[in-house]
C-alpha cells in the first residue's frame, strides 16, 4: 500500500506565485529580494492555516537561490534549492519554540550564528510559534536579533502576537497574515480535486470553505475526508452536510418563509425536526442569524459582494430577499442577537429558541404576504340606523346631542373614550362596493395597534389646536373662570415641576400671566432659553390648566421682554460680564493670559 500524503502536505506551496489569499505580504516579499532590502528579523503573525511557515519556507530558499527568475523566484535547480527541496540544506534551521523555549536554547543557537554559512548566501532562522519562549530566552535572544551578523536572517512565527514582549517586536518586521476568504478556499479546493481526479460540486466546496473559517489547511484536511467519506460518488452537497452535520440551506430557506408568513406551528415543527437530528440549538440560532444577514445583504446591488456563497445558492437568497421587508430583517436579527447572548445562561434553552421564532413570527403576523385576508366573520358588524345615508364616501361620525339605539348607551352625551373608538371603527359606506386595491405587505383590515395610534394622533392635534369642534367629533367643554380661579390654577400647576424642575417652577412664578377674552395666555418671559423650556412643556401644561379650569378652549404664548428692569446672568457671557463689574481685576486676568470664554 502507498503511503498517502495529506492533501495539505502535498499542495503545499513552493513558491510565493502559490501562496493563497496572501497577495500583499508575498508582493513585498518579493520586492524586498529585488531591491536588496531584506530586514534582519522578519515576524510573520496571524490565525492558523494562513501560510505563515509556508512563507518562511519559500523566503529562506528564495534569498540563497543562486538563480532568481526575473518575477523573483527560486528556480529549484541550482545546489541551494536542490538541498533545500530535499530538506538537507546546512544554511536553513527550523525551530519549534514549544519544545526549545529555554535560555540553554537560545545559547545554543546564538553559537550558531557565529559560523558562517559554507554555501549560499545567507543562514535563515525559522523559529515556529516564538511566543511559547519563556521571559529570560526572549531578553537572552534581544542581542543576537538586533545585531546579528550580515549573513543571518531570523523569521519569527506565531498565531498570539500579543505575547510577544515589545522589545521583539520593535526588532522585527512585521508581516500580519490574513484569515484567506471563502471565494479563495472554494478556488483552491477545485484546484486541487481537479488534479485529483475528484468530481466537486462548487455548493459542496463553499461549505467547506466556510467550515474551514479562513484556514486553508483545515479546509484540505475536511477535503480529504469528505473524500474518503464520498468514495467515487464524489464531493457533493448532500455528502458534505451529511459527514460536517451542518445544517442544510433549505432549512433556513423554509424557516424563513414560515416567519415571513406568521404560521408559529409550522415553525416550531422545523425547529423541532433540527433538534431531533442531533443539531445544537445554539449552531442553528447563529446559523439562521447568518441566513437574515445574507438576506439583508441581497437587499442592495453594492453589498452584494459580501455574500459568500455558491452561485446557485445566491440566486435563493436572492429570491427570497425580494419578498422579505427591510424592517423584519432588522427587528427579526435583532431578536436573534438577544437569544444568542441568552442563550448559554438559560434553563430551558429550547423555550427560548421558541419564544424567539415566535417572536419573529409575530412581526409579520398582521402584515404579511402569505396570510389569508381576515374572514367577515371577525368584523364587527355595523348597527343600522334610521337616519339618511351621509354623503359618498365621507365617515358616519356619531352626534353627541342625540341618543344613539344602542341600548347600553344610557346618557345623552356619551364618554369621549366610547366617541373615538366609534369614529376609528365605523365603516366608509359608499354607493358601491369598490374592489380593495392590490397592497403589497399591507393587509386588508386595520390592526387594534393602527386604531389605538390614530386615536392618539388626533388627541395629540386637539391638543396643538389643530382640530376644531366640528373635526373631533363632539364639543369640548368651555367654561369661564375668574382671575382668581385662574390664578389658583396656575399655581397649582406650577407645583408640578417644583421637585423635578426647580428653575421652571421659579419661572413659572415670578410673574402671573394675564389670560385675554379669546382665553389666550400670555405669559412673560426673559430670554429664549426659558421659551425653549415652555414650549417642550407647554402641551402638558395646557392639559393640566384646561382640566383644572374646564376650558379646552385655552392657549398659551410667551413674550420675551426686550427691557427687563433686572438683567438676570445666564450665558457664560452674562455671568462673566456680571463678575466683571463687582471686580474689574477678572478682565486684567482675562488678557494677561489669553482666556477665552468657554460657551
Amino acid at each position: 500500500m502507498e503511503n498517502f500524503i495529506v492533501s495539505a502536505r502535498k499542495y503545499r506551496p513552493v513558491t510565493f506565485d502559490m501562496v493563497v489569499g496572501q497577495k500583499s505580504i508575498t508582493s513585498t516579499l518579493k520586492n524586498a529580494i529585488k531591491n536588496d532590502h531584506l530586514a534582519q528579523a522578519f515576524l510573520f503573525c496571524g490565525p492558523r492555516g494562513v501560510g505563515k511557515t509556508t512563507c518562511a519556507r519559500i523566503l529562506a530558499k528564495t534569498i540563497n537561490c543562486e538563480n532568481l527568475s526575473a518575477n523573483m523566484e527560486a528556480c529549484n535547480e541550482c545546489k541551494p534549492c536542490l538541498s533545500f527541496n530535499t530538506s538537507n540544506s546546512f544554511n536553513v534551521f527550523e525551530l519549534d519554540a514549544a519544545s526549545n523555549n529555554s535560555v540553554d536554547d537560545i545559547r545554543n543557537l546564538v553559537d550558531q550564528v557565529r559560523i558562517p554559512p559554507q554555501v549560499g548566501d545567507y543562514k535563515i532562522y525559522i523559529i515556529d510559534e516564538v511566543h511559547m519562549l519563556s521571559a529570560s530566552a526572549f531578553n537572552a535572544f534581544l542581542k543576537t536579533l538586533e545585531e546579528p551578523p550580515a549573513y543571518a536572517k531570523f523569521i519569527l512565527a506565531t498565531t498570539e502576537k500579543h505575547k510577544i514582549i515589545p522589545t521583539i517586536l520593535s526588532r522585527c518586521q512585521v508581516f500580519d497574515f490574513n484569515r484567506i476568504t471563502i471565494d479563495d478556499i472554494a478556488s483552491h479546493l477545485a484546484y486541487v480535486a481537479e488534479k485529483e481526479h475528484v468530481s466537486a460540486e462548487p455548493d459542496a466546496l463553499h461549505v467547506i470553505a466556510q467550515k474551514a473559517d479562513g484556514a486553508l489547511r483545515d479546509a484540505l484536511s475536511i477535503f480529504d475526508q469528505i473524500v474518503s467519506f464520498a468514495g467515487d460518488s464524489g464531493v457533493t452537497y448532500k455528502t458534505v452536510i451529511d459527514n460536517l452535520n451542518v445544517l442544510d440551506y433549505d432549512y433556513f430557506f423554509n424557516i424563513t418563509n414560515y416567519l415571513l408568513g406568521g404560521h408559529i406551528p409550522e415553525t416550531l415543527l422545523v425547529l423541532n425536526d433540527i433538534i431531533e437530528h442531533g443539531f445544537d440549538g445554539h449552531h442553528f440560532i447563529n446559523g439562521l442569524g447568518e441566513h437574515l444577514r445574507n438576506l439583508l445583504v441581497c437587499k442592495n446591488e453594492s453589498t452584494l459582494k459580501l455574500l459568500e456563497v455558491g452561485e446557485n445558492i445566491r440566486y435563493r437568497y436572492r429570491d427570497q430577499a425580494m419578498i422579505c421587508p427591510p424592517e423584519f430583517l432588522l427587528k427579526s436579527l435583532d431578536i436573534v442577537a438577544k437569544c444568542d447572548v441568552n442563550y448559554k445562561t438559560a434553563n430551558n434553552k429550547r423555550l427560548l429558541l421558541e419564544l424567539s421564532l415566535m417572536q419573529m413570527c409575530s412581526l409579520t403576523a398582521q402584515n404579511n404576504p402569505f396570510k389569508e385576508s381576515p374572514k367577515t366573520d371577525f368584523i364587527k358588524p355595523v348597527t343600522k340606523v334610521s337616519s339618511p345615508p351621509p354623503p359618498v364616501n365621507k365617515p358616519v361620525h356619531p352626534e353627541p346631542e342625540k341618543k344613539m339605539p344602542e341600548p347600553e348607551i344610557k346618557s345623552q352625551e356619551p364618554p369621549i373614550a366610547e366617541i373615538k373608538k366609534e369614529e376609528t371603527s365605523s365603516p366608509v359606506v359608499t354607493e358601491t362596493t369598490a374592489k380593495p386595491p392590490a397592497r403589497k405587505f399591507i393587509s386588508e383590515t386595520k390592526s387594534i395597534f393602527e386604531t389605538l395610534a390614530e386615536s392618539d394622533n388626533n388627541k395629540t392635534l386637539q391638543d396643538k389646536g389643530a382640530l376644531d369642534d366640528k373635526s373631533s367629533g363632539y364639543d369640548r367643554p368651555v367654561e369661564k373662570f375668574t382671575k382668581d380661579q385662574f390664578e389658583l390654577a396656575w399655581k397649582k400647576m406650577a407645583k408640578q415641576y417644583k421637585d423635578d424642575s426647580p428653575d421652571f417652577y421659579t419661572t413659572l412664578v415670578s410673574r402671573l400671566p394675564s389670560v385675554s377674552d379669546d382665553f389666550m395666555i400670555e405669559l412673560t418671559i426673559d430670554n429664549i432659553v426659558q421659551e425653549r423650556t415652555i414650549n417642550d412643556k407647554k402641551l402638558d401644561m395646557l392639559e393640566l390648566l384646561r382640566s383644572e379650569l374646564n376650558n379646552y378652549d385655552l392657549q398659551l404664548k410667551t413674550i420675551i421682554n426686550k427691557n427687563p428692569s433686572i438683567t438676570k446672568p445666564f450665558t457664560p457671557q452674562d455671568k462673566f460680564n456680571k463678575m466683571a463689574e463687582k471686580n474689574p481685576d477678572i478682565i486684567k486676568l482675562k488678557d494677561k493670559f489669553d482666556l477665552e470664554i468657554d460657551f
